[in-house]
């Protein structure tokens, strides 16, 4: 039997082997450990990467996602719009401010926010939209910002997926008025720990996230604000750096895999492939179809050592940590069936032809060949 591991670094990593194990060595003689050289150049070449003037390393996404906001003075009183059908994390940065999250559905298509919902949601208390640029593919900023520019709204990216990602020839992550990305280590450009950045082209919203990331402090000893502890750490930001000047390699290589999926599988019966909207770039941070028969299509590709994971099985709204805001099953009733119908296939650098045809095959065995009908598989 062919195994298939829904996720290797292996491949990646043996590539950069000799890299990173140079820049261990220099790191660990070098005695600066916090907020030093490692994390300066990075923070130079992501932002030059994203098309800002500014990138802010700090700890991880969350806190990412939660300082932009924070910087924009979102609290107590302020509603952001957040997407119906993303990662949790991206609800829970909006309640750390204070704020009210208000959930708006996907396109079905790109399981990006739908641009035509939002105006709809906009409330005299609404402050910022807040487009999660989901398992790769670019939202659509420009339909977005039309409606935030309408309500003087402000636009936040979390673009902690799709690193890399294009909106009609700008790059994500330079598109709202402050954006967070995250560097887990799965993510596209992914570090050996939990990493994170805020990048933007205004001064004064990289200046706050700096002193904020640091205790609110500039100047050692002088604190301005009440901060917290959420900086990059100095040998994620050197290893960050080195995977940053191969990541456009990398991407290639995904979209790759995401064409060899496409080949196998464009018109297997029962089988939605991922949709990317026009002048739309996907990076595949995931790859994501859909079927009736998800569960069972799930377990028959594990009896064969294939492994595929579900992004996201339960939404925010019918977590028990949003249960407060009352929305219950049924109430947003799109991201509640991309949760029942979605199926995340092995996506990563280094997997192989032979490994893509091993999934597609056992797929197309399944939707087309009478287990569906018969419950065998």
């Amino acid at each position: 039997m062919t195994r298939v591991p829904f996720l290797s670094l292996d491949d990646l990593h043996e590539r950069l082997r000799d890299e990173i194990t140079r820049y261990f060595e220099s790191f660990y003689d070098s005695g600066s450990f916090i907020l030093g050289k490692g994390v300066g150049e990075f923070e130079e070449a992501y932002a030059r990467f994203s098309g800002t003037r500014y990138c802010v390393g700090v700890a991880n996404g969350f806190d990412a996602v939660y300082l932009a906001l924070e910087a924009l003075g979102i609290g107590e009183g302020a509603e952001v719009i957040v997407p119906s059908n993303t990662y949790i994390a991206t609800w829970l940065a909006v309640s750390r401010t204070g704020a009210e999250v208000v959930p708006v559905e996907p396109d079905p298509r790109t399981f990006n926010i739908d641009p035509a919902r939002i105006e709809e949601a906009v409330t005299s208390r609404t402050r910022a939209v807040l487009p999660v640029h989901l398992f790769g593919q670019a939202c659509d900023i420009d339909a977005i910002a039309e409606v935030a520019d309408r309500h003087s709204l402000f636009v936040v990216e979390d673009n902690a997926q799709a690193q890399g990602a294009e909106c009609r020839g700008r790059p994500t992550g330079s598109l709202g008025r402050i954006n967070a990305t995250s560097f887990y280590p799965t993510k596209i450009l992914g570090a050996l720990g939990d990493a994170g950045a805020v990048t933007t082209d205004d001064s004064a919203l990289a200046d706050h996230v700096r002193v904020m990331r640091n205790y609110g402090s500039d100047k050692k000893n002088l604190n301005e604000v009440i901060g917290v502890n959420s900086r990059l750490d100095e040998i994620q930001g050197g290893i960050l750096a080195i995977k940053l000047r191969h990541l456009g390699r990398w991407i290639e290589e995904r979209r790759r895999t995401a064409e060899w999926y496409r080949e196998d599988l464009e018109g297997v019966e029962g089988l939605t492939l991922p949709h990317t909207a026009p002048g739309i770039g996907h990076v595949y941070h995931l790859y994501v179809v859909r079927t009736r028969h998800r569960d069972r299509l799930q377990d028959h590709l594990a009896d064969h050592g294939i492994e595929t994971m579900i992004h996201y099985p339960v939404p925010p709204h019918l977590q028990r940590a949003y249960r407060g805001l009352g929305f219950g099953k049924g109430g947003f009733p799109i991201a509640e069936e991309l949760a029942e119908i979605s199926l995340s296939l092995p996506m990563f650098v280094g997997i192989t032809r032979e490994q893509v045809r091993t999934v597609t095959g056992r797929i197309a065995e399944f939707l087309e060949c009478g287990e569906v009908e018969t419950g065998e598989g």
